[in-house]
């Protein structure tokens, strides 16, 4: 479960990158070029036809805590935003963390994995949000592995899940289309494609 992400970019670079209209209005403030849960980050979500750039807070909020990766596609804590292309968002991302499951065995402690992508020092995992009473929120997919996920090159560090990146391609699809359709892309980003620190 990712909960920690880079994002070593200015939000001019952003805008180019994704194709995007700053979201003036907006009121949070970015202002680290790292993401935890509850704190800022942005999303890129579609208004009018046209790609915004916001800034949102990372985790839904649910019992006091954020709750930043969604699992279960089928959860009605889910299903509204999933169900309306309106609330699915693309979140910006140069890096990202997982922790290794077991100690490694040289230290005795967990360590922690950065992975990235070599041919796009920005990319995006497939995310939603919402509006509310204060700033508005994101969470992005993960996915599981088919078959043996010690094959993958994030399974290898943490077997139970992997954040779902999109491919440049579709990201239009995962932002308009219908949910079953949309859902298709919910599948572990290429290992040949990554890179790990």
């Amino acid at each position: 479960m990712c909960n920690l992400f880079n994002l070593k970019a200015s939000r001019e670079e952003l805008i180019a990158r994704f194709k995007a209209q700053d979201d003036w209005r907006n009121q949070v403030m970015v202002e680290k070029d790292y993401v935890a849960p509850g704190k800022p980050g942005y999303a890129v979500r579609e208004h009018e036809g046209q790609r915004v750039l916001s800034a949102m807070l990372w985790g839904f909020p649910h019992q006091g805590k954020p709750v930043t990766n969604v699992r279960n596609y089928t959860s009605p804590f889910w299903r509204s935003a999933l169900q309306n292309p309106e609330r699915r968002c693309l979140v910006p991302v140069t890096e990202f963390q997982e922790w290794s499951v077991e100690p490694m065995p040289d230290t005795g402690k967990k360590r922690a994995f950065w992975f990235s992508l070599p041919s796009q020092p920005i990319f995006a995992f497939a995310g939603i949000w919402r509006p509310t009473e204060g700033a508005p929120v994101f969470s992005f997919l993960t996915c599981g592995y088919d078959g043996d996920a010690a094959v993958h090159v994030v399974g290898a560090v943490h077997p139970k899940a992997c954040p779902v990146i999109l491919h440049e391609e579709d990201y239009d699809r995962w932002l308009r289309t219908e949910l079953n359709d949309a859902l298709t892309l919910a599948a572990p980003f290429p290992s040949q494609l990554m890179a790990v620190r």
